[in-house]
């Protein structure tokens, strides 16, 4: 199954909530994200039939192995994206909102060059 830029979004979701709690349930992806349960409920059933999340008998939500792969992948690459906005002068909060929207879209490779740029740069402070 090919993910989509939303269901990304819900597995990074799902990682960042899991650093936070153990028990992590619909209502608390729709609580982060802002978004209404019947499109937290569809979204998390597509992950579920994707193999990216499991979902047990009380309802709480884990990431399987490939959706904890997807969902690290997505949250390096938007706090590198947001440091190096930031590193260029970007208010924190543009910033963020910018690597959310590019994260999805820039391709390995550039991210990549993008990485080490900001790793080299780091190692320079």
């Amino acid at each position: 199954m090919h993910l989509q830029e939303s269901g990304e979004m819900y597995l990074e979701t799902v990682y960042i909530l899991s650093k936070k709690s153990e028990s992590i349930r619909s209502i608390d992806i729709c609580e982060y994200m802002g978004y209404s349960k019947p499109s937290v409920s569809r979204a998390v059933g597509l992950l579920k039939n994707g193999g990216y999340v499991t979902v047990d008998e009380k309802g709480y939500i884990t990431l399987t192995n490939e959706g904890k792969s997807v969902a690290e992948k997505m949250f390096e690459r938007h706090t590198m994206l947001t440091d190096f906005l930031v590193k260029l002068g970007v208010d924190k909060d543009i910033a963020s909102e910018d690597a959310c929207k590019i994260e999805h879209h820039i391709s390995e490779e550039s991210f990549e060059a993008i990485k080490r740029h900001v790793n080299a740069f780091k190692s320079e402070e």
